[in-house]
């Protein structure tokens, strides 16, 4: 069964717009559990302009569900992540002042990186997941990093699923296919919504894991949470 991991960035934007704690970045998460959410999934930024660091410690005692923290493995990130624990770590190439992860790891060019990271994170009990493209070889040296996981970058699918389905799917399924193969687990995440989701999970039925935030937390501002995370999951089904 695949997993359905809710992305709670965008609520955590919505309460630093105003300052205090309304929304409640931990009330929201456990009611993302209470409707049905199979994890949590956070993304800590260095200039903590969403997710804060401490949102990070307040979130792991109360959580019953997986809890999966995203981020580039800076040093002040990997402390966190081996302070905190999590169930999985996803590990992404992107800057600081990125406003959103827009590409995979050259998993080539930065093997020996990541296969120190890797190993780092794992030698305390944390499942990793690294962020990849289609290219295969980045597959196969995300493999060769000793990654628990990939996490297909699914902008690309999102962008031409409405042009060609079949087409837009065609290089996850080769690569799902390739990391199946080379036996790691495969998540996907990025502008997955209810238009897309239910082909993706159909083509690649073998998904761990689909993290996602922006166009869930937009279809709950009309369906509500509830609803909305029941229906994500009926994607999956």
């Amino acid at each position: 069964m695949t997993k359905l991991s809710v992305n709670i960035n965008k609520i955590a934007t919505l309460r630093n717009a105003r300052g205090g704690n309304t929304p409640n970045v931990c009330q929201v998460a456990l009611d993302c559990e209470k409707f049905g959410a199979q994890g949590i999934t956070v993304h800590p930024r260095p200039d903590e302009r969403h997710i804060r660091f401490s949102d990070v410690w307040d979130l792991k005692p109360i959580l019953k569900t997986e809890f999966n923290i995203e981020g580039y493995p800076s040093p002040d990130f990997i402390k966190l992540v081996k302070s905190v624990k999590p169930h999985q770590v996803t590990l992404v190439p992107d800057p600081p002042e990125a406003i959103t992860s827009n590409s995979g790891w050259d998993t080539v060019k930065n093997l020996d990186f990541l296969k120190e990271i890797v190993s780092d994170f794992q030698s305390v009990g944390i499942r990793v997941s690294i962020f990849v493209d289609t290219n295969l070889k980045n597959i196969e040296f995300a493999a060769k990093s000793g990654t628990d996981r990939v996490e297909l970058f699914t902008e690309p699918f999102a962008t031409n699923y409405p042009k060609n389905k079949e087409k837009a799917v065609a290089p996850f399924v080769e690569a799902a296919k390739l990391a199946k193969k080379l036996g790691i687990g495969i998540n996907a995440g990025h502008d997955l919504s209810l238009e897309n989701l239910a082909y993706l999970h159909t083509m690649i039925p073998w998904l761990d894991e689909v993290s996602i935030g922006h166009a869930l937390i937009a279809d709950a501002l009309y369906f509500g949470l509830d609803d909305t995370i029941k229906s994500y999951k009926k994607q999956l089904e």
